[in-house]
């Protein structure tokens, strides 16, 4: 079995309005790895701007779970 476990979610801002358009996806991420036997461990972010059509900001989020 892995000791941990590296993933990576893109936050999206939202189109309308000010915030993150896809928390829930996060919360999922980790709420899958706890219910296998995970904690996160670390995490870290980068930011980069989108300038495509309907584009936003973009955060990269890098998390990093240990097994209990």
């Amino acid at each position: 079995m892995q000791q941990y476990v590296v993933l990576q979610v893109t936050l999206k801002e939202k189109f309308i309005g000010t915030g993150s358009g896809n928390l829930t996806e996060l919360e999922g991420v980790i709420n899958t790895q706890a219910a296998k036997g995970y904690r996160l461990h670390t995490i870290s972010t980068a930011a980069a701007g989108s300038k495509g059509f309907l584009g936003g900001d973009r955060i990269q989020a890098t998390l990093i779970f240990e097994r209990l």
